[in-house]
């Protein structure tokens, strides 16, 4: 072992200049794969952190002897929710609320930092009254806030309290609100759709994410394949057995890929700041939230040991025939069942695509499958689609530079469907989510400035001159609307209607500081019930609308700078590989400028076929969840067919130089 590693670190020492360059190359792409990786995990891990800090806020019905009520509302200020949960304690062992020291007592208003900030800002007739103590009684600790900006409260109330026994608005709504329940324990996984729908986007966009950066990660190991092959192949040749050259190879590619997994890591810990900023569900991140956790030394070792199987794979040429990799024997041509499994990968999906959305979680779980063999399968296919249009450049070729490009694409379509393809998947994700991301045009602009609230029918008139009470001083007109049932606000504790609801409305003018103290003084007109506007209804859809823009523009840059890095590292390991080419072909007379311009056309040939194709696969794997194709799905594409097709083009430019060098001195070199 220690003669292997002694090998593999003076290979790595003594391969010349370009050798090294070669060699960080692979350092650098590891070092992105890594820090992409660790970010896409690392967003798994702060939405299971976030539906774990909302889980205990819906009350989960006692299964022993009830020890506490716990009831749910959320009131809105600023047009921004205000998450309300209400404890009461029916025995001394009522169980602590996370985040707090003690269970509340009665009168007590514990809230988060955000909310606490928030009372001491505005005025006390806007916010702070709704509350039984103007002021904090103590400040919620991380473990029961979602993210830095929520705002939460904790009430503390008797158990003869009416708003403790009063049914709340919409109790099938578990997101908003929730009826007075007796409890025993806090709820350790959250009822709410919005984090399970939140998370289940969180994995689509990790596996859009993820499966790039592996088969990027992967390429990484075969960067410089050439010279490595050559250099194998002597070792072969001089007595090495295929055992030695497998470990000397392995050794050399997880030492390379411990480094960049190391520096991959500092890099994201740099990131994490700027990261933690990303507005998504109505708040920014908690850092620690963002940090994958226990999960950091399983992606630490993953990389490397990936690395290592991808280089290892490679040399099957080497272990078997070293004579012919000496004599840069033409590799065999690639077999035509990798368009027959990709056709499979796209009937099969197509069959069952109707029925995942029936399916719950289930369908999800197979959704990312489909996902994941898609991107495989266009990683598969590429290769051959490059080595069909290399026939059909060099076959049409009218001139030098065409038909270098197009016998280069044949001879070995493998190095180039790796500069290509990043943007290839890119293009994928691009078509996907361009039909996942509507434009705003598609929400509705609901009422903001008329307040309702479910009232009882035989009372309905009393209060709304109770109401007129409240609110005098401020420019409301309160109206009784008896044809309207309210079924937002009007649920029994199973869900079903009471017929003899009615709503009572509250028209504001003066704009949202008039709203905020409308609602501040209509809180406790009835127990249980706040005062709400059609437009509070929508903040969810608006957020959720807003979120999936986000989102798509995060997967998008991950997505690009990984195309971007892949084409600029691949195609300067491409020109590494064939100097001793590109030195002969300029000893023989062809001017730079012609193998600048093949070089130029073997990336953009394949890169146009390919682009187009994978955006269309997007779309077809989107198409039974399509959400249409707003202003915001055309400017993604927009935006993939001008920054994927520049980017690429600005990273293979960073080539030139090194095509350049290695023709300047076209002398065969010892390294």
């Amino acid at each position: 072992m220690r003669t292997t590693l002694d090998l593999s670190w003076r290979l790595l020492r003594g391969g010349g200049r370009r050798g090294l360059l070669g060699s960080l190359l692979t350092l650098a792409a590891v070092t992105v794969s890594t820090g992409l990786l660790l970010f896409a995990v690392g967003a798994n891990h702060a939405f299971a952190a976030r539906s774990a800090a909302d889980a205990w806020r819906h009350p989960a019905r006692a299964h022993g002897t009830p020890t506490a009520i716990e009831a749910l509302t959320t009131d809105y200020v600023r047009g921004k929710p205000v998450t309300v949960v209400e404890l009461a304690a029916l025995s001394g062992d009522a169980p602590v609320p996370p985040g707090m020291r003690a269970f509340p007592k009665p009168g007590e208003v514990w809230t988060s930092p955000a909310l606490a900030d928030l009372m001491r800002t505005l005025p006390a007739d806007r916010l702070s009254r709704r509350f039984p103590a103007h002021a904090p009684t103590g400040t919620l600790g991380r473990a029961a806030v979602a993210h830095p900006g929520e705002l939460v409260a904790v009430v503390g109330r008797a158990a003869s309290d009416p708003s403790m026994t009063a049914v709340r608005a919409d109790t099938s709504a578990v997101d908003d609100v929730a009826s007075p329940t007796r409890i025993d324990r806090y709820a350790a996984a959250s009822d709410s759709s919005n984090a399970f729908l939140y998370q289940v986007l969180a994995a689509i966009a990790s596996v859009l994410m993820v499966v790039p950066l592996l088969v990027f990660g992967g390429a990484a190991a075969r960067l410089t394949v050439a010279r490595r092959d050559q250099r194998l192949a002597a070792l072969r040749l001089v007595g090495a057995t295929p055992g030695q050259v497998v470990a000397v190879t392995t050794a050399e590619a997880v030492l390379t890929a411990a480094a960049g997994a190391v520096l991959g890591t500092a890099l994201f810990g740099a990131a994490l700041p700027a990261l933690t900023r990303i507005r998504i569900a109505g708040g920014t991140w908690y850092a620690s939230d963002l940090w994958p956790g226990v999960w950091t030394p399983f992606v630490l070792l993953a990389v490397p040991v990936l690395v290592g199987i991808s280089a290892v794979v490679g040399l099957r040429r080497v272990v078997v025939g070293p004579l012919g990799v000496a004599r840069r024997e033409t590799p065999p041509a690639l077999r035509a069942v990798r368009p027959l499994v990709f056709l499979a990968i796209v009937v099969v999906f197509g069959l069952m695509a109707g029925t995942l959305t029936s399916l719950g979680r289930a369908g999800l779980v197979i959704l990312l499958v489909f996902l994941a063999l898609a991107f495989l399968g266009i990683n598969l296919v590429g290769p051959w689609i490059v080595a069909l249009i290399g026939r059909i450049a060099a076959g049409t070729a009218r001139g030098p530079a065409r038909l270098l490009a197009g016998r280069r694409l044949m001879d070995d379509p493998r190095s180039a469907w790796r500069t290509v393809a990043g943007i290839a998947l890119t293009g994928f994700v691009a078509g996907f989510l361009a039909l996942l991301n509507p434009s705003a045009g598609a929400l509705r602009h609901e009422s903001a400035d008329r307040l309702e609230i479910s009232v009882p029918a035989a009372s309905a008139e009393r209060l709304a001159s109770a109401a007129r009470d409240r609110l005098r001083g401020l420019p409301a007109k309160v109206t009784i609307d008896h044809r309207k049932d309210a079924p937002r606000q009007n649920a029994s504790p199973q869900g079903t209607r009471q017929k003899d609801s009615t709503t009572l409305q509250a028209t504001v003018d003066g704009g949202q500081d008039n709203v905020d103290r409308a609602r501040t003084a209509l809180t406790g007109l009835v127990p249980g019930h706040t005062a709400t506007t059609e437009a509070d209804a929508a903040v969810a859809s608006g957020n959720l609308l807003a979120d999936l823009r986000t989102g798509a523009l995060t997967v998008l840059g991950v997505s690009f700078l990984i195309a971007i890095t892949s084409a600029g590292i691949t195609g300067a390991s491409a020109v590494l590989d064939r100097r001793q080419t590109y030195a002969m072909l300029r000893l023989a007379g062809t001017p730079l400028a012609v193998l600048d311009k093949a070089r130029r056309q073997e990336t953009l040939i394949p890169l146009l076929v390919m682009g187009g194709g994978s955006v269309l696969t997007g779309l077809f794997f989107a198409a039974p969840f399509a959400m249409g194709l707003g202003t915001s799905g055309a400017v993604t594409l927009a935006g993939f067919l001008v920054l994927g097709f520049g980017g690429v083009l600005a990273a293979s430019a960073l080539s030139r130089p090194l095509l350049r060098a290695v023709t300047t001195d076209p002398a065969p070199r010892p390294d």
